[in-house]
């Protein structure tokens, strides 16, 4: 992370007063990062994210009030710069999912360590997507709810490639760039991979590359 960019402004959501103040103490002594809020309860939470506009919320999933899923149902749309990592003990596959589909880009569970944690927000918070070890196999029961049926159409190289880059979190621009395409090219190159998969936003794709071991669970920025 460049020792010039300006400190990414981060709102901490943990019911564990604990947990949330050891955070809080150990995000303050690091110069990337600024802690504009903690919470412990959803509903509060909720009004935090719209009044501060935090870069990265760090989000457990369950919570008095409001549960993670509803927060970000409630309010993500409305915070479309507001990177989210999900730092949570509850994994199911259930819970993954929703949290995914609902705007998440990140997920560590709270049995990893506190340099598997700080990996997570690094990257999340420069703009890519991660997934601590222990959540990769429960995606693999995440994509089997979406995966395409038999007999689908196979993927071009091209598709491929495509998939590839949209779940390490590229822009259309920036996949344009790197392979040297047009960005109405490229778009239709994904509508046409979505439509052989049948899914229908990134964190389906991003599942589905990485069930298809395209991209590793850890994605960099």
């Amino acid at each position: 992370m460049s020792t010039h960019s300006q400190p990414k402004r981060i709102l901490i959501v943990e019911d564990h007063t604990a947990i949330r103040e050891m955070l809080a103490e150990i995000l303050r002594l690091t110069p990337s990062y600024t802690i504009v809020g903690t919470c412990g309860d959803g509903v509060q939470a909720c009004a935090l994210l719209l009044e501060l506009k935090p870069d990265v919320v760090i989000l457990d999933a369950r919570l008095p009030g409001l549960s993670g899923v509803d927060i970000l149902r409630r309010v993500g749309r409305q915070l479309p710069n507001t990177r989210v990592m999900v730092f949570s003990a509850f994994e199911s596959p259930s819970l993954v999912r929703e949290m995914l589909e609902n705007g998440a880009q990140g997920f560590v569970e709270k049995t990893a360590g506190l340099a598997e944690f700080m990996k997570g927000l690094e990257t999340v918070a420069q703009g890519g997507t991660y997934f601590g070890p222990g959540i990769a196999a429960l995606l693999r029961s995440v994509v089997a709810h979406t995966a395409p049926a038999k007999g689908s159409e196979p993927l071009t190289e091209r598709e491929r490639e495509i998939l590839k880059l949209v779940a390490e979190s590229n822009s259309t621009k920036e996949i344009a760039r790197q392979l040297g395409l047009s960005v109405k090219t490229v778009d239709n190159h994904r509508a046409n991979l979505m439509r052989k998969l049948n899914l229908h936003n990134v964190a389906s794709l991003t599942r589905y590359a990485l069930e298809s071991g395209l991209v590793d669970h850890r994605v960099p920025s």
